[in-house]
Order: C-alpha cells, then sequence, then structure tokens
C-alpha cells in the first residue's frame, strides 16, 4: 500500500510542479549512513582478478583484498554485454533495453539516455543527505550545443559522426542534471571522441587539436583533443580527482557516494611507463589491469589515510566482459584466459559477454563471504535503498533487487529468481535457476559463430539455445532438442516481464519507445 500511495501522490504532484518521480525516505537502517564508492572497471573479464581465477596469470592484490573484508559474488551478470546498456542499468536500477536503445551503444555526441525525469541511485543518495560526485567515463550521453550537423549528414549516434559543437558553453542533461553535485568527465569512451574533460556541465578547455591512436591496442578514433585531455594520463586523472574528492568530504558532515567509472582495461590500452611489462605476459592489456588494480589500491588508501574506512561501502565490477582487443589468442600463449571457464567475450549472450566480478566490502561491517545468489548490476540501485531503508516508488528501479540479504547485514527484500541478458546485437538471452536460453543463433556477438558468419553455416544454426549454465559453463551442450517445455516456458517469463515494463513487484509500466524492435519480434514470431 506504501508503493502505491507514494506512486499516486507523486504522479500528482508531478502534475503541477517539473520533477523526477523519486524515493522518499524512512527510518534509516542505522544512525550512520556509509561513505559509498562505485568503482567500474571497463571491459576487464572475470578470469583477469585473481581471486576469481585461480589460474590467473594477472594478479590483482588490491582487488582480491576487497573480498577480505565484503561479500564476493560468483554469478553476478551485467545487465548488457557491452559498455552503454550496462552503465545505464547501474545508475537507474532499470534494464537497458526498455530506453530507446535496443542494441549497440552511443556515441561521444550522442544526447543523453537518461531522460530527464528518470530517477538515479545519486538522485536516490542526494535526496537522503549524501554529497554525491561523477568522476570518470560517462558514455550515455550529454547534450552538446552542436551549432552544426556532422557534414556527410550522419546522425549524431553514428560512431562515424563529426558535428559541429561550441565548446565555449556549458552541456546539458549531464551527470549534473541526473544526481550529481560534482562531475569530471569525459563523454563517450576514451576511444570516441571528442576527447574533452567536462567539469561541472562546463568544458576544461576548448579543443583546437586532432590526435589519432597510432597502435592497434592503443588506438582511439581521430578526433578533436583539448590542450588538456591526455589519453595515456586519463586513468591517473581519474585517480587524482577521485582521491582528492575523498580527502575532501572525509570530515564533511554529510556522507559522500562516488560513481568512478575507469575507462580501463577498455581501448586505448595504455598503461603508463610505471606498468610497462608489470605483467610479464608481453601484452599491454595485462599491464593495464594491473594498473586498474593499482588505481583501487589509490581509493582504499585514502578511506584509510582519512579515517573512513570503516565507514565506507565500496562496490568494484566490470561494464562488461572482455574485448577480443586484449588478444586472447596471445594471451592463451600464457596459459591466461580473461573470460576464465566461461564462453565468449564482451558483447555475447555467452556467459563471458556478461559474467563479471563483482565485489561488496564494507570494512568491519560485512563479513567475507563467497555468495553464488544469482545478481544483476541493476541490483545497485534496490541494495543502497535497502542499506539506508527507503522505500521505492512504482516507476523507479523498476528491475533492481537487493542483494543485501546475502551479507551478514539484515534485510528482508526479495531476492533475484531471474535475469534477462542482453548482446551487443541486441539479442536477449533469459536464465532461471540452473537453466538458461538463448533466444538468438550463436553468440549473438562478436565470437564466432554469429550474424557474419557465412550464410550456409549461420543458416543450420538452432534459433534459440537452451543451457544448464551450472554443470555446463561452457555452455557446449545445446538441450533444446531435449527440453522444449523449457524453452517455451521461459520465453513466456521473458516476454512477461518485457511487457510488464519491470521484473520486480509493482504496477505495469512502460517501456520507451522505439522506431523498431525486430529482435523481439523474433521471439514473439517463434513458435513452440
Amino acid at each position: 500500500m506504501r508503493i502505491k500511495l507514494i506512486t499516486i501522490l507523486t504522479s500528482v504532484s508531478c502534475l503541477f510542479f517539473s520533477c523526477k518521480h523519486e524515493v522518499k525516505n524512512t527510518a534509516n537502517r542505522s544512525q550512520v549512513k556509509p561513505n559509498i564508492i562505485y568503482i567500474l572497471a571497463d571491459d576487464l573479464g572475470i578470469g583477469d582478478v585473481s581471486i576469481y581465477n585461480e589460474n590467473s596469470k594477472i594478479q590483482t592484490p588490491n582487488i582480491d583484498n576487497l573480498a577480505s573484508y565484503g561479500a564476493m559474488y560468483t554469478d553476478a551478470h551485467t545487465s548488457s554485454a557491452v559498455c552503454t546498456p550496462t552503465r545505464y542499468s547501474i545508475l537507474t536500477g532499470r534494464y537497458n533495453w526498455r530506453t530507446s536503445l535496443k542494441q549497440g551503444v552511443v556515441s561521444g555526441y550522442s544526447k543523453s539516455l537518461i531522460q530527464p525525469e528518470r530517477s538515479t541511485v545519486a538522485d536516490l543518495l542526494k535526496n537522503n543527505g549524501y554529497n554525491t560526485a561523477f568522476i570518470g567515463k560517462w558514455h550515455m550521453g550529454w547534450d552538446w550545443d552542436i551549432t552544426q550537423p556532422d557534414s556527410l549528414g550522419l546522425d549524431i549516434d553514428n560512431l562515424k559522426s563529426r558535428p559541429v559543437v561550441d565548446f565555449s558553453t556549458p552541456i546539458k542533461n549531464g551527470p549534473n542534471t541526473h544526481g550529481f553535485d560534482y562531475s569530471y568527465g569525459f563523454c563517450g569512451s576514451l576511444d570516441m571522441p571528442p576527447y574533452v574533460w567536462v567539469e561541472n556541465d562546463m568544458p576544461t578547455s576548448v579543443p583546437t587539436k586532432l590526435t589519432k591512436g597510432k597502435t592497434k591496442q592503443g588506438t582511439w578514433r581521430k578526433g578533436l583533443t583539448a590542450d588538456d585531455f591526455e589519453h595515456e594520463q586519463a586513468l591517473p586523472e581519474i585517480t587524482k580527482h577521485t582521491v582528492s574528492y575523498i580527502g575532501e568530504n572525509a570530515k564533511k558532515d554529510k556522507p559522500f557516494f562516488v560513481y568512478m567509472p575507469l575507462p580501463a582495461p577498455h581501448t586505448p590500452i595504455l598503461p603508463t611507463a610505471e606498468f610497462q611489462g608489470a605483467s610479464n605476459l608481453d601484452n599491454p592489456y595485462a599491464d593495464f589491469v594491473i594498473m586498474v588494480d593499482w588505481v583501487v589500491g589509490e581509493v582504499t588508501k585514502a578511506l584509510e589515510a582519512n579515517g573512513i574506512a570503516e565507514n565506507t561501502l565500496i562496490v568494484f565490477t566490470s561494464d562488461n566482459g572482455c574485448s577480443p582487443t586484449a588478444n586472447f589468442k596471445q594471451l592463451k600463449t600464457k596459459n591466461h584466459n580473461p573470460s576464465y571457464l566461461y564462453r565468449g567475450t564482451k558483447s555475447d549472450i555467452y556467459e563471458g559477454g556478461h559474467r563479471v566480478p563483482y565485489i561488496m566490502s564494507w570494512k568491519n561491517k560485512i563479513t567475507a563471504s563467497k555468495s553464488d545468489q544469482l545478481l544483476c548490476t541493476t541490483d545497485f540501485y534496490a541494495t543502497v535503498a535497502d542499506i539506508l531503508n527507503v522505500d521505492l516508488a512504482d516507476n523507479v528501479a523498476e528491475d533492481s533487487f537487493s542483494h543485501l540479504s546475502t551479507t551478514n547485514l539484515s534485510s528482508d527484500a526479495s531476492k533475484r529468481e531471474s535475469i534477462i541478458h542482453h548482446s551487443v546485437r541486441g539479442e536477449f538471452a533469459y536464465r532461471k535457476g540452473d537453466y538458461k536460453v538463448n533466444f538468438c543463433k550463436g553468440s549473438g556477438g562478436w565470437s564466432y559463430p554469429n550474424s557474419n558468419t557465412k550464410k550456409a553455416i549461420y543458416d543450420t544454426l538452432p534459433d534459440f539455445q537452451l543451457y544448464n549454465v551450472k554443470e555446463d559453463v561452457a555452455e557446449t551442450h545445446n538441450l533444446e532438442a531435449e527440453h522444449p517445455e523449457i524453452i517455451k516456458e521461459f520465453k513466456a517469463d521473458l516476454l512477461k516481464i518485457i511487457n510488464d515494463g519491470r521484473s520486480t513487484v509493482g504496477e505495469k509500466q512502460p517501456n520507451d519507445e522505439a522506431a523498431a524492435w525486430p529482435q523481439l519480434k523474433k521471439i514473439n514470431d517463434n513458435k513452440f
């Protein structure tokens, strides 16, 4: 009844005022609200974190140390197998495919994927007494002051689009619009122009030069670059700003939230001089992973130095699986597999595309543990609300389940029992219990076989795949012919969650409109 009343009152007030559908504060779970830092690696494979992979040839002691005073999740998944969609879902608690972006990612010039009225976890925390900061890679679009369209007529969502921007004016609909008091970062990926730092909606410098990456792993697309923007120094710059923010806010009365999405170890793979060769694997990607681990160490050292380590919750994860650019073939010669036991890579509907490391630590509060609870990156929103004992409105975080009860901290929130996976090409999979149905041919992404595979081969592939991912983690034995009843059941479940606009309990919500949704049509049209 409380949730429905919140929705009614919020809807009525928004008839008269411009507002987001916010959460409402109730009594706090504890007298002390923890600081919260969310560190999001970029294209880091689950097999690259040494505590997750007993055979890892890359050592990550600082990330591993988080698990020594926290919960380590072994069945955690991103909402998408690529970047932009996962980031949207982390901040909103809503599946990314409910937006107009049904596949792929946005460009560095794209408009904001988050609608102004959509509540984010930063809004939640800000409304509950937190200072909030975004520092790093945004890649969900914001609204540049575009004065002329691309000269070739390309849409701004096209990665080749180069519109004319007035960089002397503020951006709109960026992090500061979506709940962050402080913001410092860049719009797209580190390999997507424009390469410009933006602080609190203002570009820090007007770009006057063009740059382009020069090596295969260190590549970035040719584009406008500001004088104060050095690709090689992006990760240290983000780390420096985060450590500074921690120091500035450590002694303040208000708790703080830092969303720290890193641009690494994604391309351009650019470990700084002190990390080059550090892995002894003859691969810059492995060195870059070690540099990511260093970042985690710098953050935890800053917390210790400021005396707030025991009142800070840290979440560490990755936005999807490892990219093929890491050079899996070369790493295999060193007996290292970024995807660990799992099939596929970033982009894929297979487990390697979206099963990621996920650690939630809170020193002397969360007992060290390992959990096989099914988890999605959408679940961060509800978990934070659970910690603060806040009830959510019906049209907020529609796909978010708290995982607080998997720790020693008390919670009566419902646990996640199923999950929807999504590939770069917008293909779906549905998982419940030990079984998973991939509603597509092949990988649904970049791995073989995919839609670019020879037609004579691709056409012979089954339309759907069924795997027991508990017994067959590598997804090698398709059980489609043996259990058609499971596929029929999972199809019905999937369509209901899509059509209800939510996977949590509550009133039905709308999905955002899109010009076409062929992936959904394909599932609807297939008969069982």
